[in-house]
């Protein structure tokens, strides 16, 4: 899995007065949790861009006066209105501890189904999953390559084939199927009538 560089400074006060100077800087207060205490600290607005604005999930590596932190994000909070970025909470992850963490599922191949009037349809586009850091992939792929009309493809069918992942969906969930469009209606009713 990814990750991405955060500098940041420690906040000497903490309270909304201190987080409203620093956002008027283009700082954002951040709290990083989990470790053997919270961590107060600030980072530059600029910095998160490449954490928030994907698809993908990352991994942080937070550095604060010198010393490091590995992180996953746990919460981001934006204004109402202007859609600023206000406040954002890390979890200090320990990489001996397993985590939860949800990765965004891609598809591969192109459906037999699709080709003959099918529509694919991604019903899940972040799974939850429960892995060591190191054994954390950077999406879960669904092979379609192999999926007629009215097929689909569920949780449990990719637990087996991502053994080191625990995936914390209900397993009869389905992640994507390739479903009957009107046309495809159509042209199996003009077969059968030949």
């Amino acid at each position: 899995m990814k990750s991405i560089f955060v500098s940041g400074s420690p906040r000497e006060n903490v309270g909304k007065k201190d987080a409203k100077a620093l956002r008027l800087k283009g700082l954002v207060p951040c709290v990083l949790y989990g470790g053997d205490e919270q961590i107060h600290f600030f980072a530059n607005e600029k910095d998160f861009k490449p954490l928030l604005f994907t698809p993908e999930t990352h991994t942080v590596e937070i550095e604060i006066s010198g010393k490091k932190y590995n992180a996953i994000l746990q919460d981001v909070q934006y204004h109402a209105i202007n859609d600023r970025l206000l406040h954002v909470d890390f979890l200090n992850v320990d990489e001996s501890k397993p985590v939860v963490i949800a990765i965004p599922v891609t598809v591969s191949g192109v459906a037999p189904g699709v080709r003959e009037g099918g529509k694919l349809v991604i019903k899940v586009r972040k799974m939850k999953v429960r892995a060591l850091l190191s054994q954390l992939p950077d999406n879960i792929n669904v092979d379609i390559s192999k999926m007629e009309i009215g097929q689909s493809v569920k949780v449990e069918q990719l637990q087996a084939e991502n053994p080191s992942l625990v995936l914390l969906d209900a397993p009869n969930v389905a992640v994507v199927s390739v479903t009957a469009t009107r046309a495809s209606r159509q042209a199996a009713q003009d077969d059968a009538k030949k």
